[in-house]
């Protein structure tokens, strides 16, 4: 530690502080325009300068460059200081268009904020100004470099913070400029339109485009809340006009760091004002299939009536209902209190159940608990070397992905795990290229080479695992050779990536879909957590097994008991001191039987087993795998209910609709994929007779004759609090005081848990899954030659309900595709950018193709968003005999030209 006086003020500071941190330490506030915190100091805009005496000697200096001494004295504020600072605005306004009346920025510009308080009015330099072309290439924001100050923050953010690299600095000397390699239009550059070069800019140079619709001085609020879309769990604010949302700024948020990406910055608002939301009841005539407007008592007492009727005609286990993963955790929490409370069965789920249901069953068997280990920030920021297992972070976490660049670009190493060339590919020290449906093979094979060095973990081993020795001898099958063949990948990466992992000091595996969406889903899940414990990497920092989970609130929807076999907290249904507490704290008898998944729902509807459905914010025509197969199911019931915002394609099958509010309408948690548990606040009232979910669920209990008190968003946590121990310490009132909190969080004054099984497993012991490799249960043939594998892309979500009514997201990416090998395509006589026709034994489709290099030969990649080629119809509803997880990742398809 140093000691120096900062206008008149002795500040302690740690050696290496720069002067400006050691300023902020103690209140003292000195301007900047390029700096940009946790960043190398840039030192350009020099309207950081303060005067510095050392020894007699005075000097002017930046303040982010230079670095405390002792002895220092520090003048931030004097007149000499000051017309310094004002001799930087006078030659920055001397190449600066000063119309700041017709700019967007105007009155959120640092640059004029600047001026007015130093008094530069004009500037007194004398020449003409440039006169470049402005860029408006790009559908979210636009580029005008005659209001650039070559601050650099823009450069510095896409290069060092996002990682992107789609802009530089260009030219040299008077000629320089913000601008895009080649000076190609900015839409045409690697830029993915995430914004966070806008919010960086200090001038009007960079502009969101929705900015014309406002003006700072005229918002009415910013309500701080929770992107619905990933389960990143970004922060950000709800910039609020005249009861609409008009913009979005991000908040510095412990998940996103004050990042966001395009769907979170420019995706999450347009629907909640969507001209074709439904805003009244719907029920359907069956004489002329339309539906027609009625009055909530009209909608709630046909929904009771029809239910209460299934239930005595056929009993309670031939009702069902799903609850949404994209709602808040108390809207969750009802809706599977509906189910077991007032339908009287525990045939709930949630789409989970498609995707990381696996997660939840896997590591629950291994671990003793369903969820991420450890947080984001610390698995990408301490890491010496990181495994991407079946994860493309970059188009379905963004946010992940620039933290894992930001890792790389710090010298981590990294570990493709993919059977695509995803773009983290290309920044990887190794990249497995596994054949779709290998992945229990890959991880054994890492297995058999880390115990064959010698470089397992064997105090950890003895000390907190058990089944050891059955894993170790199955493994000793799993030679290098043995699985370089099954995977499709050379023996020798595979032996470089498993002693890298073995041998770093912190090392993460991160995995997504990739592992999870397989008839195997779950072995894969437990294979992961199997080299983490082979090497003891749990229950510390930067290291354990990461699920990155797919939508918003999937977490939550798991955590409140929106599963068939657990209650809240992932108490199991089937333990009869949980069942009699529940009973207790509900105040009703409650079924003692485990329910159905929703993926066996519809076999069991076809089959006439389930008669009523209560679909709550799913789209599973959409979603789910087999189209032709759910929709067969649906027109096989009795009674369909749906709470919904749009006329979504799996609501069309409904009898009644009940039109629910969006996240933006409503008080709430979410539960992001490193469980960690934040609010979602209320910000608009729109017109129309849209009810909150949480009451439409209690009305139709109390209607169906169970008694429900009609609670506050607020109280129904209070409650979850009440019957879920590792929620007990969680509030809205202390969210709001603390910011999120990541359970377990057993009591009020527990700080909440950021790693798990510090110490000890939940499970006590953790258990060795005894994985063993079997193949996906649709195979290529001479008829279906071709594996297709499906996913996501960066511009949208699911069945783009949301993103879809996003103009701007539709024009750079709004039609399907299908990705081919090159090979495979010259082969069948096709070329990038043909029609093609695609099918499976289940349906076919018509797209687009891409040909290139992407996908190895003999396999094909596609999207499901987009209903002119859904992916769905052609998808394999084979289920995971765990987790009855749908093997979206592996089907069997034909490719021809159309």
């Amino acid at each position: 530690m140093v000691r120096l006086t900062i206008d008149g003020k002795v500040v302690e500071a740690k050696k290496g502080t720069s002067i400006l941190h050691a300023a902020e330490s103690v209140g003292i506030k000195i301007p900047t325009l390029c700096y940009i915190k946790d960043l190398l100091p840039d030192g350009s805009c020099r309207m950081c300068m303060v005067e510095i005496e050392n020894r007699g000697r005075t000097k002017m200096e930046t303040a982010c460059t230079a670095q405390v001494a002792e002895g220092l004295v520090v003048t931030t504020n004097s007149e000499k200081v000051r017309n310094a600072r004002r001799n930087v605005l006078d030659m920055l306004l001397s190449n600066h268009k000063t119309d700041c009346f017709s700019c967007k920025a105007n009155g959120d510009c640092k640059l004029q904020d600047l001026c007015y308080e130093y008094g530069v009015a004009k500037t007194t330099y004398e020449g003409e100004q440039t006169d470049l072309p402005i860029d408006d290439s790009n559908p979210f924001f636009t580029y005008n470099p005659n209001l650039c100050i070559l601050c650099h923050r823009c450069v510095n953010t896409c290069h060092k913070i996002v990682g992107r690299g789609a802009i530089d600095t260009m030219e040299r000397g008077f000629d320089s400029a913000i601008g895009t390699p080649f000076h190609v239009d900015w839409i045409d550059t690697t830029c993915e339109s995430c914004g966070n070069c806008v919010q960086a800019c200090p001038t009007g140079a960079l502009t969101m485009k929705r900015r014309k619709e406002y003006r700072p001085y005229q918002v009415d609020k910013k309500v701080l809340t929770t992107c619905p879309h990933c389960a990143t769990g970004c922060q950000y604010y709800l910039v609020v006009k005249d009861n609409k949302i008009v913009d979005v700024e991000a908040a510095n948020g412990a998940s996103n760091k004050g990042l966001l990406c395009v769907k979170g910055r420019s995706g999450c608002f347009d629907f909640v004002h969507s001209p074709d939301r439904i805003k009244y009841p719907l029920i359907k005539n069956h004489e002329t299939g339309e539906f027609e407007r009625a009055t909530w008592d009209e909608a709630l007492d046909l929904v009771a009536s029809k239910f209460l009727e299934i239930k005595r005609k056929y009993g309670s286990d031939a009702l069902a209902g799903f609850a949404c993963s994209r709602s808040p955790n108390e809207d969750c929490y009802m809706m599977q209190k509906l189910v077991r409370c007032a339908f009287g069965t525990n045939n709930v789920d949630n789409c989970a159940r498609v995707c990381h249901s696996a997660s939840v069953a896997g590591l629950a068997m291994t671990l003793g608990s369903g969820a991420m280990t450890n947080p984001i920030e610390d698995i990408t920021k301490n890491p010496d070397v990181i495994m991407l297992v079946g994860s493309n972070p970059e188009e379905a976490h963004p946010v992940v992905g620039m933290q894992i660049r930001q890792a790389v670009q710090r010298g981590c190493k990294l570990i493709v795990v993919d059977p695509r060339d995803i773009d983290l590919a290309k920044k990887a020290d190794i990249h497995l290229k596994l054949r779709p449906g290998t992945n229990v093979a890959f991880a054994n094979g890492i297995m058999h080479i880390i115990i064959e060095e010698g470089l397992q973990d064997m105090d950890f081993i003895n000390e907190r695992t058990e089944g050891y020795e059955k894993i170790k001898e199955i493994v000793k099958d799993y030679t290098p050779e043995k699985v370089a063949k099954i995977c499709h990948i050379d023996a020798e990466d595979l032996r470089k990536a498993a002693i890298m992992y073995a041998k770093a000091d912190m090392a993460p595996i991160i995995y997504c879909l990739g592992v999870t969406e397989h008839s195997t889903g779950t072995e894969g899940v437990m294979s992961m957590s199997n080299m983490a414990l082979l090497v003891g990497k749990l229950g510390r920092p930067g290291c354990g097994v990461n699920p990155l989970r797919g939508q918003n609130n999937v977490q939550g929807a798991c955590d409140m008991g929106a599963l068939p076999g657990d209650f809240p907290g992932y108490q199991k249904v089937s333990n009869p001191e949980v069942l009699a507490k529940f009973e207790k704290a509900w105040g009703t008898k409650l079924n003692p039987n485990p329910g159905t998944h929703a993926t066996d729902i519809f076999p069991a509807a076809i089959r006439g087993d389930v008669k009523g459905l209560y679909i709550f914010g799913e789209d599973p025509v959409v979603t789910d795998p087999d189209t032709h197969h759910v929709i067969k199911a649906l027109e096989s019931l009795d009674f369909f209910v749906m709470n919904e915002l749009f006329m979504t394609e799996t609501a069309q099958y409904a009898d009644v609709i009940l039109p629910g509010v969006s996240y933006a309408e409503k008080e709430g948690t979410f539960s992001n994929t490193e469980r960690r548990v934040q609010r979602v606040r209320k910000a608009v009232e729109l017109e129309g007779e849209m009810r909150l979910d949480t009451d439409i669920f209690t009305d139709i209990m109390n209607r169906m004759g169970y008694p429900q008190p009609h609670l506050t968003s607020a109280e129904i946590m209070d409650e979850i609090a009440s019957v879920t121990p590792s929620f007990a310490g969680i509030s809205h009132e202390r969210l709001d005081k603390e910011g999120g909190i990541q359970w377990p969080c057993t009591s009020k004054d527990h700080p909440g848990t950021p790693i798990m099984h510090v110490g000890k497993f939940t499970r006590g012991l953790g258990w060795f899954y005894p994985a063993e490799y079997v193949p996906s249960a649709e195979l290529p043939d001479d008829e279906y030659p071709t594996i297709l594998m499906t996913g996501r892309i960066l511009y949208h979500y699911t069945t783009r309900a949301m993103t879809g009514r996003t103009p701007g997201l539709m024009q750079i990416a709004g039609k399907s595709f299908i990705e081919m090998n090159i090979e495979d395509a010259e082969a069948i006589g096709i070329k990038d950018g043909d029609r093609v026709k695609v099918s499976s034994r289940r349906g076919e489709i018509e797209t687009t193709a891409r040909v290139g290099t992407k996908v190895s030969p003999g396999e094909t990649w596609m999207p499901f968003h987009f209903p002119d080629g859904n992916a769905n119809w052609l998808t394999n509803a084979a289920l995971d005999k765990y987790a009855r997880i749908p093997e979206y990742k592996v089907c069997a398809v034909k490719v021809e030209k159309a």
